[in-house]
């Protein structure tokens, strides 16, 4: 094999992790056979038994009707109440702690189903295996035990190149936990262990059925591939990023909004009308969306600035509405009102206009159903924008940042009642305290902790960044953001018409310019092999890994945003972001909060 095909097939492996993971959950579904290609035959009806853990590892990656089509009648937690379906295999997926074995043995002694695939999110101890044994010895069920398999999947897919360890109990590994002053060695290394990152790539090479590095392309054997790069780094290095305000849109909804394992959650109140004096206000609808590889408009929109997103909704909804009509006339071809999608399913073919009929109108109704997702995804985010004043927000903090000159004074902005919310102001001004190459006297200091404090802001996070920032002496060698702030243009055309279902008056329309944020410029530094003081004295260790960054302490959708965007301009590589939790500003801010609380 050429070196150059060599790296297309690393590159493309590493760049799949999605697809790997999501391969493996189906032939564990399959039994733990390879699901077969193009079978017209029925699948094997089943049951699903998850715990939280696998719950949150299976639903950003298989849609309910993807888990019918393996033939996943149900899927039900662990230690709900669960009724026996004894003429029906079960596929279990959970973690092997103490208490979920305790519930599989129990499972086996009431003879709850026909079968039992036993799938262990990570290894499983042979203690504990052997009181599975038991267990069924005890229950007569030996030979029900049909598979028991470590399946080593202890990790979250968001993305075809970005992954989360955990999602359950991650405030054990958070940032907090690895920073808390009164953490003991025992306790800091049960976290190191907890995340074992090196560990977890290791036995992934080893692992052939499952290996990240292993495929078609390259073969059998096992190693067979060149040593790409990962990047070990703790989120201490870059404290501004997490806080900063954004203006991509992924990003935006992660800050903004209720959006967690690729699901946005959203209330819309259910109407407009006044409620009578003394009446319970209305009960708002909430709505949930899933933002998936499927959706191409997310696809395409997810890392542009926001008004790029709002102009192509807008767009997209125009080209919709040209196409109203017809949508009207091959439903009433098909004799159906509404949008039931079981109806045009059901449909018969028989005459070749009403196949053309069935095959256009599904079409067009995804089509419509995505339009009003980001209609009302981005309408939410824009709400934000315009009472929050996000846009000026970002363009401060980007100039912050980049130590661009400044049009406003700080004080300013964090006295402006009309802009932003006490955790706004506080993100901004920590900010302002990290980039800062000096810290302001304690005189200046006094007069920013009163405009805080008289704006309601928590100083709790302020205590924490001053003892950081002593510890680290960042005050001598504050981390460079570049030198470059976004652009204001003018306001949109598009979005500016009274027939737009964005109204843009007020918010500026900044575009954005590329920069290397702190971890994408390590990252550059390494894979280019420059001399850099950032990275001069990093020590380099020799197992076999993908190329990537992990980020131990927490990430964020900025810095993954930033790190895809650099590799675009690199042809022929691919970056893989890790961490070990995903964070917004918001949750972030709260665990400076709790380690500066006296």
């Amino acid at each position: 094999m050429s070196r150059a095909m060599r790296r297309a097939s690393v590159a493309t492996l590493v760049a799949k992790i999605r697809n790997k993971e999501k391969l493996a959950l189906k032939r564990m579904l399959n039994f733990n056979v390879p699901p077969v290609k193009n079978s017209t035959g029925e699948p094997v009806w089943k049951v699903l038994i998850y715990d939280r853990f696998g719950q949150d590892i299976i639903s950003p990656l298989l849609s309910v009707k993807e888990l019918r089509d393996m033939g996943i009648t149900l899927h039900l937690l662990l230690h709900s109440d669960r009724d026996a379906i004894p003429d029906v295999p079960a596929v279990y997926f959970v973690m092997p702690t103490e208490e979920n074995i305790d519930r599989m043995c129990q499972d086996l002694r009431n003879q709850l189903y026909e079968s039992y695939y036993l799938n262990f999110i990570s290894a499983i101890s042979r203690s504990k295996l052997e009181d599975i044994a038991n267990a069924a010895i005890g229950a007569n069920a030996v030979t029900q035990v049909a598979k028991v398999f470590d399946q080593y999947l202890n990790f979250i897919t968001l993305e075809d190149d970005m992954f989360v360890l955990c999602n359950q109990n991650k405030e054990l590994v958070s940032y907090r936990a690895i920073n808390r002053p009164d953490i003991t060695d025992t306790e800091m290394e049960t976290i190191m262990d907890t995340i074992k990152l090196d560990k977890k790539l290791r036995e992934n090479l080893r692992d052939a059925r499952n290996s990240l590095f292993t495929g078609d392309t390259l073969g059998a054997g096992q190693f067979s591939f060149q040593r790409p790069l990962l990047v070990l780094v703790d989120r201490n290095i870059d404290l501004a990023t997490p806080l900063h305000h954004t203006w991509t849109y992924q990003a935006l909804v992660h800050d903004v909004l209720d959006f967690h394992l690729n699901r946005v959650n959203l209330e819309e109140s259910t109407g407009t009308e006044s409620s009578p004096a003394g009446a319970r206000p209305k009960k708002k609808n909430k709505k949930s969306y899933d933002l998936t590889m499927s959706d191409k408009f997310w696809q395409k929109h997810k890392g542009s600035p926001f008004p790029e997103v709002a102009e192509s909704v807008q767009q997209e909804l125009e080209s919709y509405r040209a196409q109203e009509d017809e949508v009207k006339r091959l439903k009433s071809i098909m004799g159906i009102e509404g949008e039931d999608e079981g109806a045009i399913s059901m449909l018969s073919d028989n005459t070749a206009k009403l196949t053309s009929a069935v095959s256009s109108l599904p079409e067009l109704l995804e089509k419509k159903r995505l339009i009003d997702l980001h209609t009302n995804v981005a309408t939410a985010v824009l709400e934000h924008i315009k009472s929050r004043k996000l846009d000026v927000y970002f363009e401060y903090e980007e100039k912050i940042m980049s130590k661009s000159t400044l049009d406003k004074s700080l004080l300013d902005m964090i006295s402006d009642p009309d802009a932003g919310t006490p955790e706004d102001k506080m993100r901004l001004f920590l900010i302002y305290y990290i980039s800062s190459a000096q810290a302001p006297s304690e005189i200046d200091l006094e007069q920013y902790k009163k405009a805080l404090t008289d704006a309601g802001c928590n100083l709790a996070p302020l205590s924490y960044i001053k003892q950081w920032k002593a510890f680290t002496k960042m005050a001598s060698a504050p981390t460079s953001y570049g030198n470059t702030t976004p652009k204001p243009l003018g306001l949109l055309s598009r979005v500016m018409n009274t027939g737009s279902q964005f109204v843009m008056e007020g918010v500026k329309n900044l575009v954005l310019k590329q920069q290397n944020l702190p971890v994408t410029r390590i990252l550059d530094n390494l894979m280019e092999l420059k001399s850099n003081p950032e990275t001069d004295d990093y020590r380099y260790f020799d197992p076999k890994m993908l190329r990537g960054i992990f980020v131990v302490g927490g990430g964020n959708y900025i810095e993954y945003q930033n790190l895809i965007d650099y590799i675009k301009g690199k042809q022929g590589k691919h970056i893989l972001y890790g961490c070990s939790e995903l964070f917004n500003a918001t949750q972030f801010i709260k665990q400076l909060s709790q380690l500066g609380q006296k």
